[in-house]
């Protein structure tokens, strides 16, 4: 792999942990400030808008490098400060032009394919539980009392449900779908509903 191959790789890898952070706190917000429940579909444009205001940074930042490798074509005198390039470090601003220019147009590539995007939500989604889950294991070392002598009982009791609507009832309606597939093929019509089925489809 050459060195701007390496470096437009290194660049597309920060800016999609850059994105899956700015989804995160999306999904946060969504689910626990507003009440809303979570839709992986919801989150997809978040994550598309987020990947194409990285790559436009990146181009604004490869269209600066490059007027920057013009001004400082044909100068030879001594410079006065770290951005104040001469004719030496053309080469370099050439390069440093055509890698965020790589970045971008890799992160365009990969907001357009839905697949990427979808996977993006479900890592934030995975990073969001990752934060509940450490906030609410930190509650629980320190919530002895009874909840009625918790100032912020009712706040952590809504955070705890909404942890409960993130994860834990996505996950049991997806394992009550697939019994209930199961059921219908195994067993004669007319047979009754399992009871987890019914409950996980009442609660999502």
């Amino acid at each position: 792999m050459g060195r701007n191959a390496e470096a437009i790789e290194e660049g597309v890898a920060i800016s999609l942990a850059a994105a899956r952070l700015s989804v995160k706190n999306t999904i946060l917000v969504s689910t626990i400030s507003l009440d809303e429940s979570f839709d992986p579909l919801h989150f997809v444009g978040s994550a598309h808008a987020a990947l194409i205001a990285l790559a436009e940074e990146q181009e604004a930042a490869a269209e600066a490098v490059s007027k920057a490798r013009k001004a400082a074509w044909g100068r030879h005198t001594a410079p006065h400060g770290t951005h104040d390039y001469r004719d030496r470090d053309v080469r370099n601003l050439r390069r440093r032009a055509k890698q965020y220019a790589g970045v971008a147009k890799v992160l365009r590539a990969k907001a357009a394919d839905q697949g990427v995007l979808r996977e993006l939500v479900e890592h934030a989604r995975e990073a969001a539980w990752h934060d509940v889950e450490i906030n609410l294991q930190g509650r629980l070392r320190v919530e002895a009392m009874r909840p009625e002598q918790d100032p912020d009982y009712a706040s952590m009791r809504e955070a705890r449900m909404q942890a409960l609507r993130l994860v834990d009832l996505q996950k049991l309606s997806a394992q009550a779908r697939r019994k209930r597939k199961a059921d219908a093929e195994a067993a004669d019509a007319g047979g009754s509903a399992d009871p987890l089925t019914e409950a996980v489809d009442a609660a999502t």
